[in-house]
This record gives C-alpha cells, sequence and structure tokens, in this order.
C-alpha cells in the first residue's frame, strides 16, 4: 500500500512559516510518512529536514522547487525530487537562479511602489541579510503589512497576502515582472544533473486553460521532464483526472501535495489535504529516493 505522502512543503529558508525540522515534526503529527520539504531554489533546510525525518520516522525526499521562465511566457515552478544537495554544481546553479530572482524582486517592489502601494520593508531587508530568497510571497505580505495600505486593501477586497498576490504578482497583473534565467528547460537539466526527477508543480495554478496546460505539459515531456504534480490542494476532479489521464499517454509520473506553508497560512496550512479523486497516485519512483 502507498504510505501517506505530501510531497511540498516549505519553511523559513524560503515563504514558509517554519524551521524544517518543525515542518517535518508537523508533518508526522498529520501522519504524513513520506514528505518532501521543496524550498523555493534553495536547499538550505534540506540537511535539517532529513535528520528530524529520522527522528520523527518521516521518510524524507530531498528536493527543491525552482521558479523558472516558459518560452511561452508564464514563470512557471519546477519540483526537483531526490537531488542530491550537497552536489557543488547545482549549488552554482541556484546561485545564478537566485540572483536573477533578486533583482526581479527588486523590479516588482519597484511596480507596486509605481501602482501606489507602500511596502514594509523591513522584513524583506532582513531576508536579504540573511541570505534568503525573496518571493511574490513575501512582497505581497510587504504590501498587506503596511498601515498606509490598509483603506485601500479594504476597497479592493484584499484581506491577505494572497488576494495581493493573485492581484499584483501574477502573470498579467500590474506588479508582476518575469524572470529571466532559469527557464524551464534549464531547471529541468539542472534537477537531472544533480541526480533527480523533475515534476511542473500545480499547473493550473499558474495556468488556468484545460487546453493549455495539456499542450504545455505536451512540451515539457519532449524536454525531458519526468512528472506532473496531478493532485494538489485546489484541483478539482476535471482538472485532477485531465492531468492523471495527460500524464499516464506521455509516460510521465504523477505526485501530490497540499503545499504546506506552516499553521497560520490562510490558504496552505494542513498536510495531505489533497484529493486523488479515487485515482492511483504514481510515486513509486518518488517515494524510493527518500532516505
Amino acid at each position: 500500500m502507498t504510505p501517506r505522502f505530501d510531497l511540498q512543503s516549505h519553511s523559513v529558508h524560503s515563504d514558509g512559516q517554519l524551521e524544517a525540522a518543525e515542518v517535518v515534526a508537523a508533518a508526522a503529527a498529520a501522519g504524513i510518512e513520506v514528505l518532501a520539504l521543496s524550498d523555493h531554489d534553495t536547499v538550505d533546510g534540506v540537511s535539517e529536514a532529513i535528520a528530524a525525518g529520522r527522528e520523527h520516522g518521516v521518510q524524507v525526499v530531498p528536493a527543491i522547487e525552482i521558479s523558472a521562465l516558459d518560452p511561452e511566457g508564464e514563470d512557471l515552478h519546477i519540483l526537483g525530487y531526490g537531488i542530491d544537495h550537497e552536489d557543488a554544481g547545482f549549488a552554482v546553479a541556484l546561485e545564478r537562479f537566485r540572483a536573477d530572482r533578486g533583482a526581479r524582486a527588486d523590479r516588482m517592489v519597484a511596480a507596486l511602489r509605481g501602482c501606489g502601494w507602500s511596502l514594509d520593508t523591513a522584513p524583506l531587508e532582513a531576508r536579504r541579510a540573511a541570505g534568503k530568497p525573496i518571493g511574490r510571497p513575501h512582497l505581497a505580505e510587504a504590501v498587506l503589512a503596511h498601515a498606509d495600505n490598509a483603506e485601500r486593501l479594504a476597497a479592493e477586497g484584499l484581506e491577505n497576502s494572497s488576494d495581493v498576490l493573485v492581484a499584483y504578482l501574477l502573470p498579467g497583473t500590474p506588479a508582476f515582472r518575469a524572470r529571466s534565467v532559469p527557464t524551464v528547460a534549464d531547471a529541468v537539466t539542472a534537477i537531472h544533473r544533480a541526480g533527480g526527477l523533475a515534476v511542473w508543480a500545480h499547473p493550473f495554478w499558474d495556468v488556468d486553460s484545460a487546453d493549455e496546460v495539456v499542450a504545455t505539459l505536451e512540451r515539457f515531456a519532449a524536454l525531458g521532464m519526468d512528472g506532473v504534480e496531478a493532485f494538489y490542494i485546489t484541483f478539482d476532479e476535471p482538472q485532477t483526472r485531465l492531468l492523471a489521464t495527460t500524464a499516464k499517454k506521455l509516460g510521465m509520473l504523477t505526485t501530490g501535495s497540499a503545499d504546506f506553508h506552516g499553521p497560520d497560512h490562510d490558504r496552505f496550512h494542513t498536510f495531505g489535504a489533497f484529493d486523488a479523486f479515487g485515482l492511483v497516485p504514481d510515486v513509486e519512483r518518488v517515494l524510493a529516493l527518500g532516505l
């Protein structure tokens, strides 16, 4: 029988609320047997998570979530499972990717200010000083946290940081700015060189059209991508079944997650909160990569 798994989670090393060991402890308390700590563009918490996994009886798969640019114009996320998180070449690639991410964050800060928003920049500067990446959730929180924005946030119906992110920091919105590197192909290559499997994260979170999702998945399969996150906390049954069917046709594996960011996150706060709708996730190759 497939163990209870959750193959995407985040710690303070990217945009999560808990230390890496605390993420693992929370997963164990929720009955998760196989976990991936997949912080954005960094593997800084992986060793800590693996050690905590041994303590709590959780099989931890070394993982990462790389923000990547699709040639068709979308900013997408590629999960890497079973990577050698201590590989020197992988570390060099990640440093280059993070430098571009940092420059993109600066451009989005300027764009948010151009839209008339004030930002609480102290947490952003603290992250930068600690060498931690700044992502769109951090920028959205900086808008939400500034007192000068309260009246406008209420007027626009933006109640939490996720609302701000969706309204201003996704592709096609006023303050979104694209990355220049890595491309999806770059991300897949880096993951494979580090010994891992590359999986497209939460497709319907970034791409709305079912036809576009299928076409994109077909392109990614041609690049050598290994799988797709078909089972996800926000996906309905038609979306899930479409992804699972397409993946099977393309010979790609299917994974799933609730994308845990912390117990106080407005959306991603509960391990295992995704529905397979009677389907069987094809995760054996991923589960075999755990330590």
